[in-house]
């Protein structure tokens, strides 16, 4: 018996040998022939690109619940270009187009405001990678205006992704302030209703929608609380003080802004978080006392699936006048509830949005902003690319003024 299982023994060994020998040229041919179907896969791509310019498709935010809605950090150009690395990455440059448009009528009550057809921005987005860990995004806007259209550059981003903990960009941003600004940039399509919340609209002036400078953001080290961060150093307020100072600072005083959120793992679609944006601001007029010290603080929290929505977002923008020490308070916030309606395959989402945006009589720097506002709106997705809107307004700005009631109809679409 000793003998037979010496011999066992001696017989098992150059088995093991053999089997591992043979699951080893398996493992070889396995790889070489994914390496051959990767460069067929590149090959096919690369003439497609240039050919068609395809867009990888982006994540739609009011269809599957699954999939995640818009996100701050610039989660619409980072998609689009970890796509093109993924699909074109043995190609640097690799630029990526999409393109987002909207139709628009009203019609309301208000006195001396005509009813109508309007054209809504055309918005395009470019993505490109420059190398693995160098991306380039930006955004162009063709706006409709009484004598033409008027050209602008929305964001141009540059940015260097060193890990996903620090991630460094130049240029001009969507300024990292509340949920809605960096969630959903230009493009009616991306965003459920028709228009932005007034605090945060395009053109407005309550909070700085754009920024120029150095930004960084990142995830922290937090275990489930899923912390994240944006902080920016740049150029204040332009004159006026709606567009930013895209071709110098004001004065030789920089802004800079912070933000800090959290997505709880355990809690998909939960976003808490707070942001700060302090500048000085310098008005172009002789007169004494043009120079305000700036503090912005807000707060956000936010449902991002869609049985149901929830966003809401407060804002306190505090203005000191330097030279005479007056300070003023304004403060705006906006409450947004939809739920995607399980039948007609998904396709209709009704939301509602409540608007109040208060300033105080001694304010010196912002025009009158106060609003009360309601909105009650449909939307309907016509295909994955493209949806119908319908919207009821109430809404009163200044106590004497009577309310003012409108109905808003828009059609918008990504390309």
């Amino acid at each position: 018996m000793i003998f037979a299982a010496g011999a066992a023994r001696a017989q098992t060994a150059p088995d093991q040998t053999e089997q591992i020998r043979i699951l080893l040229e398996r493992v070889q041919q396995l790889e070489k022939r994914v390496g051959e179907l990767e460069t067929k896969t590149i090959a096919a791509a690369v003439p497609t690109a240039e050919a068609a310019a395809p867009v990888p498709a982006a994540p739609k935010p009011e269809m599957a619940e699954a999939a995640p809605a818009p996100a701050p950090m610039h989660q619409h150009e980072q998609t689009e270009s970890q796509a093109t690395t993924r699909q074109l990455e043995a190609r640097y440059p690799s630029l990526q187009i999409r393109g987002f448009g909207d139709v628009n009528f009203s019609t309301t009550d208000q006195r001396g405001v005509n009813s109508g057809f309007n054209l809504g921005q055309l918005d395009l987005h470019l993505a490109s990678a420059l190398s693995h860990k160098v991306t380039y995004f930006g955004e162009l806007t063709f706006n409709a205006q009484p004598t033409g259209y008027t050209v602008e550059v929305e964001r141009s981003i540059i940015r260097y992704d060193y890990n996903d903990f620090f991630k460094l960009s130049f240029g001009r941003y969507h300024t990292p302030i509340g949920y809605w600004n960096t969630a959903f940039h230009h493009g009616a399509w991306l965003q459920t209703t028709i228009s932005r919340p007034e605090m945060i609209k395009f053109g407005g002036t309550f909070i700085p929608v754009h920024f120029l400078g150095v930004l960084a953001e990142g995830n922290i080290p937090s275990g489930g609380a899923g912390l994240s961060y944006n902080a920016g150093v740049g150029n204040g307020r332009g004159f006026p003080i709606s567009r930013p100072g895209d071709a110098g600072d004001n004065n030789n005083n920089r802004a800079w802004v912070a933000n800090l959120y959290s997505r709880p793992a355990k809690l998909y679609g939960l976003q808490m978080g707070v942001s700060v944006y302090r500048d000085k601001i310098t008005l172009p007029v002789n007169p004494a006392g043009n120079e305000f010290r700036e503090w912005i603080s807000a707060a956000h929290i936010v449902w991002t699936k869609e049985t149901p929505e929830f966003l809401a977002e407060f804002a306190n923008v505090n203005h000191k006048n330097i030279l005479t020490n007056a300070i003023t308070n304004n403060q705006a916030y906006y409450v947004q509830m939809g739920y995607r309606l399980p039948w007609f395959e998904k396709t209709l989402k009704p939301y509602y949005r409540f608007e109040h945006t208060h300033t105080p009589l001694s304010e010196q720097l912002f025009t009158n902003q106060d609003l009360v506002q309601s909105i009650v709106g449909m939307r309907y997705d016509i295909t994955n690319y493209a949806s119908f809107k319908g919207e009821y307004r109430n809404f009163k700005r200044l106590p004497t003024d009577p309310r003012v009631n409108g109905a808003f109809f828009q059609t918008d679409f990504t390309f």
